[in-house]
Parts: C-alpha cells; structure tokens; sequence
C-alpha cells in the first residue's frame, strides 16, 4: 500500500486528487493538504473583485466531499519538508508519504517592492482574501473616482488577469456612467502588448491593442514599476502615474518549504521536472502547476514568467496520476507527459479574447506552435461563464476530466498528455527547464 499526498487544493490538487483516487485501488491511501477548507476557482476572482459575482458562487467546501470519496483530509499549512526522510511537518502533525505531489500553486512576493499589495498601496487578484479586499477598495473608489492604473511587476507569470481587470473596470465604469471621469493605464513588463510571457502568439499583440485603443486605455509596455506610493507609481523610465485605484500582479515564487530545502527548487523556489514532472533528484517528489519550473521561450528585456493556464495545470495533473499508477503497477502503460496546449478566456464584460496556444512552449527545433491564436468576440464572455460553472460542477461531482471532455478536446485537435519517448535504456533523464 502506498501513501500520496498531495499539497494544495486548486485547480492542480484537486483534480489530481480526484484522478488518482479514479485510477488507484482503494488500498493506496491519499490525503489532501490545503491551507483553504474551500476549493476557489481563481479564474472568476476578478469578477469578485468588481462586485460581479460573489465568491461563494465560485467556491465549494472540501472535507466532506473528498472524505466521502476515500481521500483524507488535512486543513493546515506544510511548515517543513524533509525529502530524505520522506515526511511533512503541518502544524503538530508529522506526515510520511511515499509520493508527494505539490500543487501549491504560486507564492505571491509582495516583498519585491513596498507599498505593493493590499497591506500596501496597490490591489490583487490572486487568492480570494485579496478579491474581497480589491472589492472593498473599488466599493471606495467609486465614491470619489480617479485615475486607474493596471498592470503587473517583472516575473509576474501569468498576466491574463491583469488585461481581464483593465478591461472589466472599463466595462464597469461605462455601465454606471462613470468612463469619462476616469482614465485608465495599463503597464506591463511585456515588450510588447499581448506578449504574455510566450511570444509568437500569432494574432494577439494586434487584437489586445485594437481593444485597448478602442476602450480608450492607454498602454505602457515594456516598463519596469520601480516604486509604488501612496497614490503614485513610479516607472524606470522616470514617469510617475497618479492613481485612485491600482490593481498590480506580484511575481510569484514557489512555497517556503520548498525554498528552504536545498536543491528542490531553483532560486524562485520553483520544481525542476522531468517529462514525467518527478522530480529530477528526489523521484518520490512529483510537481503540479504553477510551482513548475518552466523556461521562457525567449528572453524579454525584463524578464516574464511563463503563465501555466488551468488547462495546462490539469494535464501536469493528469499525467502525475498516469505515472504514478504506473510506478504501482495497476496500469501497464509508457509514461505521459502533458502536451501544455493551453485555452485561455479573458472576459472583458461584453466582449472578451480566446488565447490558444497549442502548445505553450514552441517545439525546441522549429521554435513554433502547431497552433497559435486569439479570437475576440461577446461569445468569449458567455463561455467563461460556462466553464466556470461546468469546471465547478466537476469538483462538486469528484470527477478530473470526463470522457465527453477528452472527446471534446480532441474534437478541437487538443489533448492532455502524450506518450513518452522512452530512450533505449530504460531512462528518462530529459529535465524540462
């Protein structure tokens, strides 16, 4: 009998946990650790944030479902890893597996400037106590309106909130009669608008322009924020934006108990994987998500982290379950890997943007996607609502990713995974950097 835990309850654990528990005989013990006694779909919390849903809409309670399903349950926070001795110390409890999978999701480093986050002078949108403070900040706003600033630090790694928020406030402030008291900046660390940490996207950098200049908001790309003060914001290149109201993205890191184990991480605290996402020196150690380390295709004057979409975050998932069952022995099958095709909807409330990569990181030869593209339209709007709400449904019901969605997919020419090219002597030693 083997022991998995599984650390986080997101949009990488979660479903992981539900996979595993699909696939491994009820012998094989499981349990889930979350800080959270709710699972959040974190795509809607900019949504939370302008007060156009609520979030309890867009969470579910944890332990009763997952204990219903045969998966231990533990609300607490990981303070310690040993990854020689394979345990896990959470509060008082001492925890041995024999694979750990992290799904933590990312850090936020609000340390890496002052005055940044809401114990600062600026917003986020990137866990659920921050939407509910943004909320309570725009809530303020809107009795005395002013100048608005968006935008997102170097290393953020995923800026899609960041043009949904921009474009959401927009939206908002035409619909109660407010747009022309108010001007709105968004700043980014991209080189150019529609970058989004990967490049070559095809279309994109002309479609997010055309709606910003349509939206009458004024873009800064390529800037570094170098200070943050009260009501200002201070540009490498010497420009101060004035500001009522500013939601900022942070860079992320990888947790602190991976930061303070030597070799586990890199120097963001992020997990080196192998194609398999095990761990290239620890093989009980498997990684999910955003804690993944992934390199940038290529190099920006200031450096971007590379955004890792739910859907790219449910395939590392995905294949983690396939392997481990394999090392078990209850399925005989060669080792997946996660393709990374990524669908990312950016909702902008009456119109929107598809972003599809397939895949994420271009092939390592040609340097290019099979598929890179962005489609704007209200129909992307209306299917973020849906997701969310059938996303929401399959963490309600336990389910990972069922049959109609596969067939879905590859309707669409995406898919999850794909085999391994094992090489003759029986390793797998290609670290994905």
């Amino acid at each position: 009998m083997a022991h998995i835990v599984i650390i986080g309850a997101g949009l990488g654990g979660l479903p992981t946990a539900y996979e595993l528990r699909h696939i491994l005989p009820r012998q094989h013990q499981l349990t889930v650790i979350s800080e959270s006694p709710n699972f959040t779909f974190i795509p809607s919390l900019p949504w939370v944030a302008l007060g156009l849903t609520s979030l309890d809409s867009v969470q579910i309670s944890l332990e009763h479902r997952l204990r219903q399903r045969g998966i231990n349950w533990i609300q607490g926070r990981v303070d310690q890893l040993n990854p020689d001795t394979q345990q896990i110390c959470c509060g008082e409890q001492t925890i041995v597996y024999d694979y750990l999978i992290i799904a933590t999701g990312g850090e936020l480093a609000l340390d890496a400037l002052p005055g940044l986050g809401p114990d600062g002078y600026t917003q986020s949108v990137c866990n659920p106590h921050h939407a509910l403070m943004a909320l309570k900040a725009w809530q303020k706003f809107l009795q005395a309106p002013g100048p608005i600033v968006v935008g997102a630090l170097p290393k953020t790694s995923c800026l899609g909130p960041a043009y949904e928020f921009a474009l959401l406030i927009d939206y908002v402030l035409r619909q109660q009669g407010l747009r022309k008291q108010v001007s709105i900046t968004f700043v980014t660390p991209e080189p150019y608008a529609g970058h989004l940490g990967i490049g070559g996207m095809a279309n994109s950098a002309e479609v997010v322009k055309k709606i910003m200049a349509e939206r009458d908001v004024e873009v800064i790309e390529n800037a570094q924020i170098k200070a943050i003060a009260a009501n200002q914001i201070h540009l490498g290149n010497g420009r101060v934006l004035p500001f009522a109201y500013s939601m900022l993205l942070p860079p992320f890191r990888g947790p602190h108990f991976v930061r303070q184990v030597p070799g586990l991480g890199n120097q963001d605290g992020f997990i080196p994987v192998l194609p398999t996402y095990r761990h290239p020196e620890y093989p009980s150690i498997y990684a999910v998500g955003v804690v993944v380390q992934l390199k940038p295709p290529e190099e920006t004057p200031i450096p971007l982290g590379v955004p890792k979409t739910g859907q790219m975050t449910e395939a590392m998932g995905m294949a983690v379950a396939h392997n481990i069952a394999i090392e078990l022995g209850v399925i005989s099958a060669q080792p997946v890997t996660p393709t990374l095709d990524a669908i990312c909807f950016a909702d902008f409330g009456n119109t929107g943007i598809l972003f599809l990569a397939n895949p994420v990181l271009p092939d390592v030869v040609t340097g290019k996607r099979r598929r890179a593209v962005a489609l704007s339209g209200a129909w992307v709007s209306w299917a973020k609502s849906a997701f969310e709400k059938y996303f929401l449904a399959k963490m309600r019901f336990g389910t990972a990713v069922p049959w109609f969605e596969r067939i879905g997919l590859k309707f669409l020419g995406l898919s999850l995974v794909k085999p391994i090219q094992v090489q003759s002597s029986g390793n797998i030693s290609q670290e994905i950097s």
